[in-house]
């Protein structure tokens, strides 16, 4: 695999303009579900959330790489990547809400995004490992932070990926913050991608601010994963805000990264002069697409708020195929039956 690095000209790739359209119309979407959802934390609508601003590019350029039968395996900060494959804005809403988070029922091969850090790393392996043995034809897509990469299930999963030839690309999106813990202090390594070495497979690194260069190197990575050779992936890109809606970046952070300048700018704005400069979009093609995201997340919103408030029952049909005697005196209890 190659390194990506810089801004990746359209004419370089194998993409059309309407290729980049379409990333740009889903980045925009993307961004204004952002800044919605953050405006309906504050106000109380939901619980917490966490803001993915500054990474759109990387998550949207993914999203287009994977072919439709390509299994995604998110992160809680997955939100542009997930709207992008197809999942409801009012399902990340309504899970937000304490809903189900596929309260549409929709068929996509997404597994359900996973909060406690790295744990989706193990499962996309078992799931690549499964795909194989079935010989299935798809690849697996497993998106993690930079943070995921100092928890044990990273090395485990590495590993069996590397000994089993598990079809896997996993995507690291190094915002450069595990929380308030910059790169630096999670590992001596120069790179995150070059850890891949360790468990026999490659491992590449590419502009994360740049949808175009994430979409081209993310299908090569998964025209290899499905030859049976895992890949490692490190995205460089920027969390532009907080961790989550319960943190405050100032407290470690200053406003004037030591990073480079195409890391940290506007992954929006800088694909919109591009495109603007080279004649692909006119000056109404940002504007129409924001209309549209807001005509949409109104829809989203009000989906959401008419879903009605779950039994308490609810919380026991899941957990085992069989409900045990332990689950059985817990929903007795909760019941008041007791």
């Amino acid at each position: 695999m190659h390194r990506v690095i810089g801004e990746r000209d359209l004419e370089a790739t194998q993409f059309d303009a309407d290729d980049a359209r379409d990333l740009l119309r889903d980045m925009i979407r993307a961004r204004r579900f952002d800044e919605r959802a953050v405006a309906l934390q504050r106000r109380g609508w939901m619980s917490g959330y966490p803001p993915f601003a500054g990474q759109e590019a990387t998550q949207v350029g993914t999203a287009h790489a994977l072919a439709s039968d390509d299994w995604l395996f998110p992160t809680y900060r997955s939100n542009a990547m997930q709207l992008a494959r197809g999942v409801p804005m009012s399902d990340l809403l309504a899970f937000r809400r304490g809903h189900p988070e596929f309260n549409s029922d929709h068929d996509l091969p997404i597994f359900p995004q996973a909060v406690p850090i790295a744990t989706q790393l193990p499962h996309a392996v078992g799931a690549g490992m499964a795909a194989d043995h079935m010989e299935n034809d798809h690849a697996i897509v497993c998106d993690f932070g930079d943070g995921a990469t100092s928890e044990g299930d990273f090395h485990e999963a590495m590993n069996f990926a590397g000994v089993f030839d598990a079809p896997v690309v996993f995507l690291c999106e190094n915002n450069g913050w595990a929380i308030s813990l910059p790169r630096e202090r999670q590992t001596a390594s120069p790179s995150i991608a070059e850890k891949a070495t360790a468990y026999g497979f490659e491992g590449a690194q590419v502009d994360g601010m740049d949808p175009l260069a994430v979409r081209e190197m993310i299908e090569a990575a998964l025209d290899r994963a499905r030859d049976g050779e895992p890949v490692l992936v490190e995205s460089l890109t920027y969390r532009r805000g907080a961790h989550t809606t319960s943190d405050d970046p100032s407290r470690y952070r200053d406003d004037d990264p030591d990073l480079p300048a195409w890391r940290t700018r506007d992954p929006v704005e800088r694909f919109t002069e591009y495109l603007t400069d080279r004649d692909v979009i006119d000056e109404t093609f940002v504007e129409r697409c924001e209309d549209d995201a807001d005509d949409e997340l109104a829809d989203a919103v009000e989906t959401a708020e008419a879903i009605p408030d779950p039994e308490s029952d609810e919380l026991f049909e899941h957990v085992y195929a069989e409900p045990t005697p332990e689950l059985d005196r817990q929903r007795a209890s909760i019941a008041g039956d007791d």
